[in-house]
């Protein structure tokens, strides 16, 4: 092996840049062909309602009186954003958000490694497991909200002799109750979801790798943090990205359980109260701006939160 001087004060070109092979740059070529006339549709569809929201944010206008529509231009967010309301239901959302996610991506992947790893009855048990992810969330939500009710419901008496569960626990009586029995739906509903993307990252660890890992002496623990976990990276955070984006919408279940009562609205019954209740085109059209600007800022969050060169994770890099 030779070693090149480059001779003091000569001038080095910079380093050559990774350029992508041929048949990368027609893959990807012919990727944003099929994309794009989905992206095209998608566009044609909400470019309407995304506008029109835009537009009626910068009026006080009321459907009850539709004459009446006056030009405040920012007035309808500044009056979002110095309402205490307004910080409340987000910090409903971001608490939801949170735990959810949380607890999903740890059951998720506990589930996932059961139907990445079972020999037996594996088709039976992965159906068995997407199950409640099958269910329509309105009806899921009548189910707990029937499961956690006082009356009817089964919750205080199957966990009475757990601490502060009592036959005549109230779980729709204050605020952490009813949200409590809120996550509680939320993480039984979409839990096989996460454990589904999950699964998909596990699929792609070679098997090879965990084998060398076991023969080096690694042990089951070090296995997982040093060799599963860091492989699945593009997985986690394509799991963990569409469910805070779904959890911070989230309706159903709050609308179905509680109406919001107890102060349990998250930033979507907020919305839908203003625009739907009251009729307040204005400040409902605001509030859905500011929540579309939120997702897409939770969502640039993660993505640069993980750090994950997608490319590199598909091999192409």
């Amino acid at each position: 092996m030779t070693t090149t001087v480059i001779p003091e004060g000569k001038l080095t070109s910079p380093p050559q840049k990774h350029v992508n092979s041929d048949r990368l740059v027609a893959e990807n070529r012919l990727g944003r062909r099929l994309v794009a006339p989905a992206v095209i549709m998608m566009l044609l569809v909400t470019a309407y309602p995304m506008i029109q929201a835009l537009y009626l944010s910068l009026y006080r206008y009321r459907l009850t009186a539709p004459d009446d529509k006056t030009f405040v231009g920012l007035g309808n967010y500044a009056t979002i954003l110095t309402d205490s309301l307004f910080w409340k239901d987000t910090l409903n959302t971001v608490i939801i958000m949170v735990v959810t996610v949380a607890v999903e991506l740890v059951i998720g992947f506990a589930f996932a490694m059961v139907m990445h790893r079972i020999i037996f009855a594996r088709g039976l048990m992965r159906t068995s497991i997407l199950i409640p992810y099958g269910i329509i969330t309105v009806v899921s939500a009548f189910a707990w909200q029937f499961i956690f009710s006082i009356n009817n419901g089964w919750v205080n008496s199957w966990f009475d002799w757990l601490p502060g569960i009592s036959a005549t626990t109230n779980w729709y009586g204050d605020h952490w109750h009813a949200m409590f029995a809120i996550m509680v739906s939320e993480i039984w509903k979409t839990t096989p979801f996460m454990a589904l993307l999950l699964l998909a990252g596990l699929s792609q660890i070679s098997e090879d790798m965990i084998e060398a890992a076991k023969v080096d002496g690694a042990t089951a623990t070090q296995r997982l943090f040093k060799v599963i976990l860091p492989n699945m990276k593009a997985a986690i955070m394509v799991a963990v990205l569409f469910r805070a984006l779904d959890a911070f919408r989230i309706f159903d279940n709050i609308f179905i359980m509680t109406r919001g009562a107890q102060n349990t609205e998250s930033s979507s019954f907020l919305s839908y109260r203003q625009s739907i209740e009251q009729m307040q085109l204005g400040l409902g059209s605001a509030l859905s701006v500011l929540l579309f600007l939120t997702v897409l800022l939770l969502a640039w969050l993660i993505v640069k939160t993980f750090r994950v060169d997608l490319s590199t994770a598909r091999g192409e890099g």
